[in-house]
């Protein structure tokens, strides 16, 4: 359960980077801190609530508010950060996107660090140790809503990409975005929208985690975002159900081994299982050609 709770938060994230790669081929190195900020802001709008007695009189109320307040905010970031450094560098050449990526990183953990400052965060609220029985397993309260929240974005965005005008306008674009142009899509909404729904999801990862582990930190977007990308390789770059499943098998490998082998070296875990499925089959287990991208 700790490897499925945890392997849903890395599967969130890697929607993101995936769904970007899909649509512009870029890696989206920035996509973890707006996850960080997400966490971040998890704990500013839930303390802003716990000092107005929201949180007291009506705690899911207070917490529907944190996630989408969060969500409507890093969905603005993302899409403030594909217009100022995605943007203009659409033709260029591809190795400039990936440093202005690295560069829009660095600037979030320093604009975090600096107005926030370099201590640990707490999360303003305890969901205390209260378990669950299924199947014979124990779980707490919040695993299980983190595990279930995480399916529900995933299996509600699979939906919107496949039945919805945007979704198939999104695999228009992935595909070839000459033709999509040509038929009438507008590649710049449909990417505009990919950044949203990326970071809107990001977002909702980092107020789960930060709830999760009751501390955040500025640099917390690094390791996560690297874990994630990881994640959306493992499982086929460019598919959306492989992140999900990359995700979670991540998850689930970095739990067991760190439960049974080692916990010191709980990172590693991820990087080898990763070089084994690419030794394998190098283009991750739901890899697909360009032309079946998203």
């Amino acid at each position: 359960m700790n490897g499925l709770t945890i392997g849903s938060v890395y599967a969130i994230i890697a929607l993101g980077y995936t769904m970007v790669y899909g649509i512009l081929e870029l890696i989206n190195f920035a996509h973890g801190e707006i996850y960080m900020l997400g966490a971040y802001l998890g704990i500013i709008f839930l303390g802003i609530f716990t000092a107005m007695g929201l949180t007291a009189s009506n705690l899911p109320l207070a917490l529907l508010l944190t996630i989408i307040l969060s969500t409507v905010f890093c969905a603005a970031y993302g899409v403030t950060m594909e217009k100022v450094a995605y943007k203009p560098l659409r033709n260029a050449p591809r190795l400039s996107p990936l440093i202005s990526a690295i560069g829009v990183s660095i600037f979030l953990q320093n604009y975090v660090m600096l107005t926030q400052g370099a201590t640990d965060k707490v999360f303003p609220l305890s969901f205390g140790e209260s378990h669950l029985r299924f199947l014979n397993v124990e779980i707490t309260q919040l695993q299980a809503i983190i595990t279930i929240i995480s399916a529900l974005l995933m299996f509600g965005l699979h939906l919107f990409i496949k039945k919805t005008l945007v979704g198939k306008a999104m695999r228009a674009t992935a595909q070839d975005k000459t033709m999509a142009s040509l038929v009438g899509i507008n590649i710049d909404n449909v990417i505009a929208i990919t950044f949203v729904i990326g970071s809107g999801l990001a977002a909702v990862a980092g107020v789960m985690v930060a709830a999760y582990y009751g501390l955040v930190n500025y640099s917390i977007g690094y390791i996560a975002g690297i874990k994630a990308f990881t994640a959306a390789v493992l499982g086929g770059i460019g598919s959306v159900p492989g992140a999900m499943l990359g995700g979670i098998i991540l998850g689930v490998v970095e739990s067991l081994g760190a439960a049974y082998v080692s916990s010191e070296y709980k990172d590693a875990y991820a990087f080898i299982i990763l070089l084994i499925i690419l030794l394998i089959k190098p283009s991750g287990i739901l890899g697909m050609t360009s032309e079946e991208k998203v």
